[in-house]
């Protein structure tokens, strides 16, 4: 690793550091606060690291009572590894080599002679937690954003700083492997439950008194549980790998990410030898980097992080949310915005139309909230509100009613004078152009679109749509509303389907056409999912529901749409909507398609997938380029950004721009 310089020259003679700050207390307890220059979160970069050893090496020789390695950062801990630092590597071995540098950093903290404690406070993902776990003791907040774990398999790679290697000794091999092939990133108490760290403090006030109480009686954890060591044992791992790769075959195909399977090769083959464990890791994960498959799945972390760069204007901070339609959208939408803080009114004709809306918000609750006491300060949150009152109120005014538009501008004639003058109004229609709609205003600059997918509290993306006169303030305001609500704002330009659903009406169409030509909806739904999309594009068509389906294609699926319009009117008519009715193409039981797989799907006929994937997905991709060059978003980054997180797009290939493009290269 490279050389950073130093000095010694603050007070006692303790050196000074670029990217860490080193004192000592009354004590004789040394404190180490991660502090990365110029950044306003630490990563582990090549330069922190360096600086790490040099620390190292300097407490070996100048032994305190003990170590507390802590941020001195608001915005947490240490979120992981420097991604930018990727890029720079071409070659397999290249990441061996720096990886191993970096394990040989963390083997010199997990040597120090003294008790070490890591003190969490926020994030603590990856490089960030595999440096935790070399320490003897953590220590974490329950604070709302503190999160452990180890994410990187989202990368296409593995925790390879002994990450893998020193959790399932720590959990065991059932409960670290499990962690490890999520990516699930833990709240402090869950992590504490299974082990993952060792203590949880209330508050950061209490954060530097535990550590200390931690360093003065020596403490250091315990080990695993003998039932949780047993399942590291040879015949334990045998089996529990076979059970691994079964269910992660559910989610993730081994041809289009064969990271997770990798890891279970290398915890099954190696967790006898820990020495090896480690220089596996660093072998394995040299591969990996450098693969298209990882290559693509960082694109799509560069993607995610320039999305979140769009909702995070400080100057607009929404507090009040009201919402017209208390529908599947609308009172899904409301019950999102209000599990995100905010009080919100749902209005609709009847109180009898609000109240599915409140059944379905109080199940979401129940899931999403830590206590009973959190669950139900959210529902007080939730306001029926027949009347409308709450519009005079509300920072942001969201349209969900049903798709028409003489119906949507009668309600903004009754909206837009009780408005505050400074309150974003908005529509979540799916399809029809803000120009039409927004004739009726007074102020036509003011109406914009936050077009939320389904399931609202599943989907990431909203689309901000604007219109040539839409106002920049109202643009800005509707991302930072999407920002503070968790979700990623997409702007994208006015026009029929504006940008998701404008392509996969194509794609949805041409599945259409493909089925009545004599093919299977199975069949179809499996090349779509070879190719690497979430799901097919049939059962996709039945999840969003027939009728909007409809819609949306009757609207923008351009010509040779009749018989799919016809076969989607009748289907409606019979009361098939899909998945919310039980009935669509397929039959729906307990929330999964009912699939009658015939014997014409032959997953060894890898021609015959390929083929059909081809010819459902060159619509889709036509689409995109033909998006692309009627400027709907700013840029193909932001339109690679805005079909992954709002289609599924298989995120390994970088984004249907990206891949248009390294297909011509190919």
């Amino acid at each position: 690793m490279s050389a950073v310089a130093n000095n010694t020259d603050n007070a006692g003679g303790i050196p000074t550091y670029k990217h860490w700050s080193l004192s000592k207390d009354n004590d004789g307890i040394a404190w180490l606060a991660a502090d990365r220059a110029d950044e306003r979160i630490n990563t582990l970069g090549e330069e922190l690291l360096s600086e790490l050893d040099q620390v190292l090496d300097y407490l070996t020789v100048n032994a305190p009572k003990g170590l507390i390695v802590h941020s001195a950062k608001d915005a947490g801990f240490i979120a992981g590894a420097d991604i930018r630092e990727f890029e720079a590597f071409t070659d397999a071995q290249s990441v061996t080599e720096k990886v191993k540098q970096g394990q040989s950093v963390f083997h010199k903290l997990e040597a120090l002679p003294f008790p070490t404690v890591a003190a969490v406070d926020g994030h603590c993902l990856g490089g960030g937690y595999e440096l935790a776990l070399a320490c003897k003791y953590i220590i974490a907040t329950d604070a709302d954003d503190t999160r452990i774990g180890l994410p990187e398999v989202k990368l296409g790679i593995l925790p390879a700083l002994g990450g893998m290697t020193r959790l399932t000794e720590r959990v065991g091999g059932m409960k670290g492997m499990t962690a490890i092939l999520t990516g699930k990133m833990y709240r402090a108490k869950q992590a504490r439950g299974l082990g993952m760290i060792d203590e949880v403090v209330g508050v950061h006030a209490k954060l530097k008194w535990a550590a200390r109480r931690a360093i003065n009686k020596k403490r250091k954890f315990k080990g695993a549980s003998f039932t949780d060591r047993m399942t590291n044992s040879g015949p334990a791992r045998n089996l529990l790998a076979s059970q691994m790769v079964s269910k992660t075959k559910q989610k993730a195909n081994p041809d289009h990410y064969p990271g997770p399977y990798k890891m279970i090769d290398l915890w099954k083959e190696h967790r006898d030898d820990r020495d090896e464990m480690f220089a596996q890791e660093a072998a394995q994960i040299g591969e990996l980097m450098v693969s298209d498959e990882s290559r693509g799945l960082q694109r799509v972390f560069h993607l995610m992080e320039r999305l979140k760069g769009l909702g995070k204007d400080k100057e607009f901070k929404c507090r009040r949310v009201h919402v017209v339609g208390a529908g599947v959208m609308g009172g899904d939408i409301a019950a999102w915005c209000a599990l995100r803080g905010m009080e919100v009114t749902v209005q609709d004709r009847e109180m009898k139309y609000i109240e599915p809306a409140i059944a379905r918000a109080k199940k979401l609750f129940k899931k999403k909230s830590r206590s009973k006491h959190e669950a139900a300060a959210t529902i007080a949150r939730f306001l029926p509100d027949v009347d409308g009152d709450g519009v005079a109120r509300a920072d942001v005014i969201i349209e969900a009613i049903f798709e028409n538009k003489e119906a949507k501008q009668e309600l903004y004639k009754s909206i837009e004078p009780r408005m505050r003058d400074d309150a974003v109004l908005a529509t979540n229609t799916s399809a029809i152009p803000l120009e039409e709609l927004s004739t009726v205003l007074k102020d036509p600059t003011r109406l914009l679109g936050l077009h939320f997918f389904n399931p609202v509290a599943k989907m990431p993306l909203v689309e901000v749509v604007y219109a040539d006169n839409t106002s920049q303030q109202m643009i800005k305001r509707g991302s930072a509303f999407c920002g503070q609500i968790s979700r990623f704002p997409l702007p994208v330009k006015s026009s029929p389907g504006f940008l998701v659903n404008r392509v996969l009406a194509s794609y949805m169409l041409e599945a259409m056409n493909i089925y009545d030509s004599g093919v299977s909806k199975e069949e179809i739904d499996v090349a779509a999912t070879h190719f690497g999309m979430p799901v097919g594009p049939i059962e996709l068509a039945d999840t969003v529901g027939l009728d909007i389906c409809k819609s949306v294609v009757g609207t923008v699926g351009g010509k040779d749409t009749t018989k799919a319009v016809e076969r989607l009117t009748t289907m409606i008519d019979d009361g098939m909507l899909g998945k919310k009715s039980g009935e669509g193409f397929y039959k729906w039981s307990n929330g999964k398609p009912v699939r009658e797989t015939p014997e014409s799907i032959d997953p060894e006929d890898r021609s015959k997938i390929d083929a059909l994937a081809e010819r459902l997905m060159k619509p889709f991709l036509d689409e995109c380029k033909a998006c692309s060059a009627d400027g709907i978003v700013e840029d193909d980054d932001l339109l690679d950004a805005g079909i992954i997180f709002g289609t599924g797009f298989a995120p390994f290939r970088g984004g249907p721009m990206h891949y248009i493009k390294n297909s011509v290269k190919a």
